[in-house]
């Protein structure tokens, strides 16, 4: 029995061993386990009993036991009583539970400093990854600031619609279809040209037309608004207005500059009143006898710094066919005594013109149904009996050459059988006839000079020998050409149009060579009012005129002279990048007596002023409008105008068409 139970034992104390064995591993392997779960879960700078969470050694402890009392039985184990065996046991666990703590130890020493020296170097990658990335973040966000700012106050906002109000303005009472003088120029110093225009007022519509009491006077109305800056009464009719003469300042480049200094002419029958232009106050009055033309702005022939005038007159004795007489700009009076000349032609007054050639030789053109010229120096001399200044006496060899004799003062210009309607300088800029420096020497030095003759040709003549450059045969022309640039040849072309049997033909001819570049019927309108031309900032230029609706080839000249009364009077502009396009800006059934266009530089754009006579009921006289338009906005809102559907223009869009003009800027 005791053999049989020691038998038995035995293999129960080799099992109890292994187990002993293996649960020590276990604990050991638990144990470390959790001290590395225990040490990772530590924060830098705090000990484990801060956590205040549960120990996993404790609970791998109190399990273990658990365990150890469950499942070790107290047998003897190797013939040893199971205290003893214990004991032993417990021994050589403590043995090895401090072996593997001193490892743990100096393995936790080790790792420690690497922590250590990692975290610092962990730490200063962080802190270099963070300011790239504020840097990245700042960087894009400088830059789209500085470009909200360059947007902002360094390049120029885009042109909305103008701001030049358009406006119309009843003047006074008109007779007929005379135009009235108009004069364009800047007034009250704002920079914008304001209109110059002779009223006539009646006083009494209920007595008889022969006995009615007329009062004239001239207008300074402003080109803003039209509000009336000033009036200055007349003793007659108003013949010419014209601004721009110096009066304040020697240095003529600063006339337009200040406008004070500037001075009004204003002709009237048999005297020349000079006005202040800002004020209308007068400055000198001239006693000159018949006008027949306006003034023309000389150069200084007393040596005073001041610039003096020229004009036509009938001549006091009857006798000679025409007087020209020198005018002091300075004071007024009369530079010596009229200048008489015997002309063989008779007909329309030609002129006068000054016309200074490339070597800087001053003529002055004029005549009556022919073209003839005179020296400056000859009309000093004759008038003052005074030798004129080295500067006027200068001659042109070319021209000096055509003096049919010495005896002779005259140089003929044109023949004597052609009756010459008017004589015109072939410049693209004509400003409104003024007495400032640049508008006179914009006609002066012109290279070309233009014919026109009652043959019905238009004839162009070269200014350096008056040698004649080509010769066109037209129809009648009742007004002068508008000179403009069609083409890119850098030479002024000329837009004229003809009426006859109720058509007219608006025409574009080369001022180069004469021929004819672009031409199109209209409904007559039955208007004689000049055409204008508009420079834009491509250096081609646009062009306006008048005319009633435009014929296709279907239709023919009967059905255009049975148009219906009123006529309806339609503002075409034209230009030329598009042939077959024209622009309806406005219609009217008024009776438009005359036209002329200003400038507005801020706004880049024109002003398209004109004067015309409107019926009033109960009145025996029209009334007279002055109305100003500008070209933006009447483009806005203009109607497009096909004259053929065949070619090119005429598959483009009205989107396309619209884009195209509302991105028109005009210049002077």
């Amino acid at each position: 029995m005791v053999e049989d139970s020691i038998s038995h034992d035995a293999p129960l104390q080799r099992c109890s061993g292994c187990r002993s064995r293996t649960r020590v591993a276990s604990l050991i392997t638990s144990r470390a386990m959790a001290a590395s779960l225990s040490r990772a879960l530590k924060l830098p700078g705090k000990k484990g009993s801060d956590l205040g969470e549960y120990d996993p050694l404790t609970q791998a402890d109190s399990e273990d036991e658990t365990e150890d009392d469950d499942l070790v039985l107290n047998y003897p184990r190797n013939g040893l009583s199971p205290a003893v065996a214990g004991l032993r046991d417990e021994e050589e666990f403590d043995e090895e539970e401090e072996e593997l703590r001193a490892q743990r130890e100096g393995a936790g020493r080790e790792a420690g400093s690497g922590r250590g020296q990692g975290g610092a170097a962990e730490e200063k990658a962080a802190r270099v990854r963070g300011a790239v990335r504020t840097a990245a973040f700042l960087l894009p966000l400088s830059c789209a600031a500085l470009l909200v700012l360059l947007c902002a106050f360094l390049i120029p906002c885009p042109q909305g619609a103008p701001h030049w109000p358009q406006w119309e303005r009843e003047l006074g009472d008109t007779a007929g279809v005379t135009s009235p003088p108009v004069a364009l120029w800047d007034v009250d110093g704002d920079g914008l040209e304001d209109v110059l225009i002779g009223v006539t007022n009646i006083s009494n519509d209920s007595q008889p037309m022969n006995t009615q009491s007329k009062k004239f006077s001239v207008w300074a109305l402003s080109g803003f608004g039209g509000q009336l800056l000033w009036q200055k009464s007349l003793r007659g009719p108003l013949f010419s207005v014209q601004c721009g003469l110096q009066t304040g300042s020697s240095n003529p480049l600063r006339w337009r500059e200040t406008p004070d200094s500037s001075a009004c002419v204003l002709i009237s029958s048999g005297h020349m009143i000079t006005v202040n232009a800002s004020t209308g106050r007068t400055l000198w009055t001239a006693e000159i006898g018949a006008v027949e033309s306006s003034a023309v702005l000389l150069p200084d022939l007393q040596g005073d710094a001041f610039p003096d005038l020229l004009i036509a007159t009938l001549p006091a004795d009857q006798v000679s066919d025409l007087a020209l007489v020198l005018i002091s700009g300075r004071s007024g009076a009369l530079i010596g005594r009229p200048v008489n000349f015997n002309l063989t032609a008779q007909g329309k007054l030609i002129g006068p013109l000054l016309h200074e050639t490339q070597t800087g030789a001053y003529y002055v053109l004029f005549g009556l149904g022919t073209v003839e010229a005179v020296s400056l120096s000859y009309i000093y001399s004759q008038a003052t009996g005074r030798t004129a200044a080295s500067r006027v006496r200068l001659k042109e060899s070319s021209w000096e050459r055509l003096r049919k004799s010495n005896s002779s003062s005259l140089i003929h210009i044109s023949s004597g059988s052609e009756q010459v309607e008017f004589v015109l300088p072939l410049a693209s800029c004509q400003a409104h006839s003024n007495l400032d420096a640049a508008s006179a020497l914009n006609s002066s030095r012109s290279a070309w000079i233009l014919l026109c003759d009652s043959s019905s040709r238009l004839s162009a003549l070269r200014a350096s020998d008056t040698r004649t450059l080509w010769s066109l045969s037209l129809a009648s022309i009742h007004t002068r050409p508008a000179a403009g640039h069609f083409n890119d040849d850098g030479v002024p072309d000329l837009l004229i149009h003809q009426s006859a049997n109720g058509v007219r033909k608006v025409q574009m001819v080369d001022g180069a060579r004469g021929r004819s570049l672009w031409e199109a019927e209209f409904v007559c309108p039955r208007l004689a009012v000049e055409d204008s031309s508009v420079l834009t900032a491509s250096g081609q230029s646009v062009f306006l005129f008048w005319a009633g609706d435009p014929l296709t080839q279907t239709q023919n000249a009967s059905k255009a002279a049975a148009a219906a009364e009123p006529v309806l009077r339609k503002l075409f502009l034209f230009h030329p990048f598009y042939p077959t396009i024209l622009l309806q800006l406005s219609s009217t059934t008024d009776t438009v007596l005359t036209a002329t266009v200003s400038y507005q530089a801020q706004q880049k754009d024109a002003s398209y002023i004109s004067v015309s006579s409107r019926p009033s009921s109960g009145r025996a006289l029209g009334a007279q409008m002055l109305k100003t338009l500008s070209l933006r906005a009447a483009i806005a809102e203009a109607q497009i105008v096909r004259l053929t559907d065949a070619s090119r223009d005429g598959k483009l869009s009205a989107f396309h068409i619209n884009k195209f003009f509302r991105r028109l800027a005009f210049r002077q």
